[in-house]
């Protein structure tokens, strides 16, 4: 209580000062950076993240499905299958996919872009202030760029910041078979012509607005029959399969740790998607198959 009547003293004041960073790795699958604020720090977080949240929650589009009550991977996935079908006239057309990943997203994260955003939307010099000392408490390669994976608030200012380019694609581009989960997004079209045409305009967007470039050997356009990779799953009309490196590494951590919490937690992604087969597979690995009910 004494920390915390401390830390209302400082804000009060305004002799807050956000914290230092605890630095360490992960490998998610890929290696990450992960910078962990102090307990002091992170209560702060949840008190902004508490009230700010609901303000601009009600400003993002429906279709943004990154750190969001009520949204996520599952729901971004049904929300893509839900406009393929409409793209493809339930499957009467072809459906074209252009997917798209932003390199090193929260690593490039301008702050003055960032506030600059934030001045549109917040009055308060108050909390202008707070939330500068939160965003320029961190740096990732350069001064005044990049935002700590470890904070609450970051998951909330990315989306503020990429909101901006839900809206460029919405009214500008017109386009309302769009699905953005965090820095990954689809865009849905009858048109593969239409689809290459929009790429420089994206680009363009993300350089002179955010700051942010697509990742070269990460935009693609596929039709849907021919599968289309999203979140971890590839999307067919009639169904979805798990992608084959998410296969190879859950066998790979079940095999170093062949724990039943493990398997259930692996057994409720599967019934996500067309994996029967797979759940077979699963369960002959911990002998459990004679009790497996093929569905």
């Amino acid at each position: 209580m004494d920390n915390i009547l401390d830390l209302h003293q400082e804000l009060t004041n305004k002799t807050y000062h956000h914290g230092g960073y605890y630095a360490f790795k992960i490998n998610d699958p890929k290696p990450r950076d992960i910078h962990k604020a102090s307990v002091r720090d992170r209560l702060l977080h949840h008190a902004i993240y508490r009230i700010l949240y609901p303000y601009f929650d009600r400003k993002f589009i429906c279709d943004s499905y990154s750190c969001r009550i009520n949204k996520g991977t599952h729901k971004a996935i049904n929300r893509f299958r839900e406009f393929s079908y409409k793209v493809s006239k339930n499957n009467t057309r072809t459906c074209w996919v252009l997917k798209c990943d932003i390199r090193k997203f929260f690593a490039n994260i301008d702050h003055k872009i960032l506030t600059e955003i934030l001045d549109k939307y917040i009055e308060n010099e108050n909390v202008l202030w707070l939330l500068n000392e939160v965003i320029s408490s961190f740096a990732s390669f350069k001064d005044g760029v990049g935002l700590p994976l470890g904070n609450l608030t970051s998951q909330l200012l990315v989306n503020i910041y990429m909101n901006e380019f839900d809206q460029f694609v919405k009214h500008k581009l017109k386009n309302k078979y769009y699905v953005r989960y965090c820095d990954d997004f689809v865009i849905l079209s009858e048109h593969r012509e239409w689809l290459e045409l929009i790429i420089p305009s994206i680009k363009l967007f993300l350089k002179e607005s955010l700051g942010l470039e697509l990742h070269p050997n990460k935009i693609s356009i596929k039709t849907l029959a021919s599968g289309a990779d999203f979140l971890g799953w590839v999307n067919f009309f009639d169904h979805i399969i798990l992608r084959t490196a998410t296969k190879k590494r859950m066998f790979k951590k079940i095999k170093r740790n062949p724990e039943l919490e493990l398997l259930n937690s692996y057994l409720g992604l599967l019934r996500h998607g067309n994996a029967v087969k797979l759940k077979g597979k699963l369960l002959r690995h911990y002998g459990f198959l004679d009790n497996f009910k093929m569905q």
